[in-house]
């Protein structure tokens, strides 16, 4: 059963994050194991060569599996990542990207979730990424 609301987890990161307003992500879709994070294309998620960087791709990766972990357990900062694997596929466009992400364990102490992202309008994963994230005692 889901704890958070899409509009409390966004508020929920500004509050906590307030460097993250920049990073421009919001939340598309959630549902009980799933959610859909787009981060929103600016220039300053490019690296040489015009392509997104992997450092945006890591970024949105962990985020997005944190918001999903949130949205089950509540507004709980101190969830930490213990584990993230990220595997880059192909140049991102410089464009809007979407990471479809899906909760596969939700634990007492561990959650572990992948995230395959995808440019805007294109069905060729850029990149897919393994997420382990600690829950603190409750």
């Amino acid at each position: 059963m889901l704890k958070m609301k899409p509009y409390e987890l966004e508020e929920f990161l500004k509050a906590q994050f307030p460097q993250m307003d920049d990073f421009h992500l919001r939340i598309e879709k959630l549902e009980e194991k799933t959610m859909r994070v787009r981060l929103l294309y600016r220039d300053l998620h490019l690296r040489p060569g015009g392509t997104i960087s992997g450092p945006a791709l890591m970024t949105l990766a962990d985020t997005a599996m944190y918001l999903l972990v949130l949205a089950h357990i509540g507004p709980i900062a101190l969830a930490v990542t213990t584990s993230l694997n990220i595997n880059f596929l192909r140049k991102p466009e410089p464009k809007d990207v979407i990471a479809e992400t899906i909760l596969l364990k939700l634990g007492q102490r561990l959650a572990v979730g992948e995230i395959t992202m995808f440019s805007e309008g294109d069905d060729d994963p850029v990149a897919h990424a393994t997420v382990t994230y600690s829950i603190p005692p409750r």
